[in-house]
């Protein structure tokens, strides 16, 4: 399995409202993805997050799933629209499990 976590930065201009519909769209993706495990989205509370507002979890079944995911349609519609929303910037890793 591969945990695959996204932390993203936004502007000053994003809402809240926006920072939850982002939510709204990336829990949706599971509908649309091949061997998802899991996934999850929400915003972070923690106080030494350095600025980073939105995490984005999704667990994979293999390493094939992982690939399939990044140039999926309906995951880069969400990429899109964090970017039009403010993204500043983001970090990304991947784990074994």
């Amino acid at each position: 399995m591969i945990d695959h976590i996204v932390l993203v930065k936004f502007g000053e201009s994003t809402t809240e409202e926006q920072l939850q519909d982002v939510i709204t769209r990336f829990k949706a993706l599971k509908n649309h993805l091949s061997g998802v495990i899991d996934l999850q989205a929400g915003l972070n509370f923690s106080p030494n997050s350095q600025g980073y507002q939105l995490v984005l979890s999704v667990r994979f079944e293999n390493q094939e799933a992982l690939e399939a995911y990044g140039p999926h349609p309906e995951h880069q519609a969400v990429a899109a629209y964090i970017r039009e929303v403010g993204r500043v910037d983001s970090i990304v890793v991947d784990i074994r499990i």
